[in-house]
């Protein structure tokens, strides 16, 4: 199935509801599975990726197959560990194509029991429960990798004897998802202390508590990206805050290099099209992954010369999340080049001209190319990706002024 996206005039009006956080809610799902119902949560979200992390900590089956939510994978290893419970954990042969070694390490160094049973280093994995009693307090990691192995450690350390004391090894990419973590571990009553290459988190009880997902600054980078490419565009973003411990905030001042206008009002935030700033950028995407197709795509929508760096994680996502972006911007004329090592550029200036856009079984591909609409009618493969972080996506859109149509195959 496709959708072909139009707009006619290049102005957007109107009011959306994003979907609250993935990233808080993942993190608190696990809190409140750790703290055995204490931790009450409000505003769950409704994408796939966090109905699947539901559906398996209520599950008890030995088999759990998460599919692609990459997530679910690294938090329930720690978690199965730390709950001592028998657990065989697979997923979609993509899932099974993406290392987890170095949490499964790690979770071997504190003394758990875990086996490969395909290929070393990636899943399935067989989780085998363990005498806590006999379980270190300490564990060495590299920071520069995924920064869900850091908060998979994070969650399980208060229920864990000794508690855990996390040294990184190397600098931390990603920090303000380990922030995120630390944040929604103090709002549950846990008391951590964190330094620039330590985490201690001593052994505690979590208190009964209710806590709040917040709307989601991800899902919120798209309608910036939308606002900068329109002619005029006023969209109000409801119930989101600029008071937020979501790392994906940056957008705010990337897109207002880009020509976004931000203000806060009673119910969210409106975001207007702006002027833009600088026609020369650079944007490092160390600490903000998720921000990175939104970026790179707006930047060819605009024309503007700009320079990448801090994608190296892409290549780990849920697609190689670079070639598919050189796939498909090179659909528009654009190329997306490495210029030097781990430093890439654009070239080449968008044309429009009913382009196909496949999605790689990526939800954040088809959401970062749909502004482009704005310019011309693109199609969108595979639409129903979105429902991994943004099920409401394509609704939303039509809300506030385009035109979808569904392409169903003969």
């Amino acid at each position: 199935m496709s959708i072909t996206i139009s707009q006619s005039n290049s102005i957007l009006r109107g009011m959306v509801d994003l979907p609250s956080s993935k990233s808080e809610c993942n993190r608190l799902l696990i809190l409140r599975a750790l703290s055995k119902g204490k931790i009450r949560i409000e505003n769950i979200s409704d994408a796939r990726d966090t109905k699947i992390l539901q559906a398996a900590l209520a599950s008890d089956e030995l088999e759990i197959n998460i599919g692609d939510a990459g997530t679910a994978m690294r938090f329930l290893t720690a978690y199965y560990c730390a709950a001592g419970e028998h657990k065989i954990l697979s997923g979609s042969e993509r899932m099974c194509e993406r290392p987890i070694g170095i949490l499964v390490n790690a979770l071997r160094d504190i003394g758990f029991d875990i086996n490969y049973l395909k290929s070393e280093g990636f899943p399935p994995l067989e989780i085998i429960p363990t005498d806590h009693s006999k379980l270190k307090s300490k564990v060495s990691i590299a920071g520069n990798v995924s920064s869900q192995y850091i908060s998979a450690l994070m969650m399980i350390a208060p229920v864990l004897e000794g508690g855990l004391e996390i040294t990184f090894t190397t600098e931390v990419s990603s920090r303000p998802y380990i922030d995120l973590s630390a944040k929604l571990m103090q709002d549950a009553g846990i008391e951590l202390m964190t330094s620039a290459d330590n985490i201690h988190i001593p052994a505690q009880s979590f208190k009964p508590i209710k806590l709040h997902a917040g709307a989601d600054w991800s899902a919120a980078s798209y309608w910036c990206s939308m606002a900068a490419i329109a002619k005029d565009a006023e969209i109000m973003l409801r119930k989101l805050s600029m008071e937020t411990s979501q790392g994906d905030v940056q957008i705010v001042k990337w897109a207002e290099k880009l020509g976004v206008d931000f203000e806060t009002i009673y119910d969210g935030i409106c975001v207007r099209t702006g002027r833009a700033g600088n026609s020369v950028c650079h944007f490092d995407f160390t600490d903000h992954p998720d921000l990175a197709q939104t970026v790179i795509v707006l930047c060819a929508a605009k024309n503007i010369k700009a320079t990448f760096s801090g994608l190296q994680s892409l290549r780990i996502k849920e697609t190689d999340r670079i070639m598919a972006l050189q796939n498909e911007l090179l659909k528009f004329g654009v190329k997306l080049e490495e210029i030097r090592d781990g430093k890439f550029e654009l070239t080449g200036r968008l044309t429009m001209s009913d382009q196909i856009i496949d999605t790689y079984n990526d939800h954040r591909m088809a959401m970062a190319f749909a502004p482009l609409a704005l310019l011309g009618p693109i199609t969108i493969n595979d639409p129903e990706v979105v429902e991994k972080s943004y099920p409401g996506f394509w609704d939303e859109m039509q809300k506030v002024g385009f035109e979808i149509t569904s392409n169903i195959p003969r």
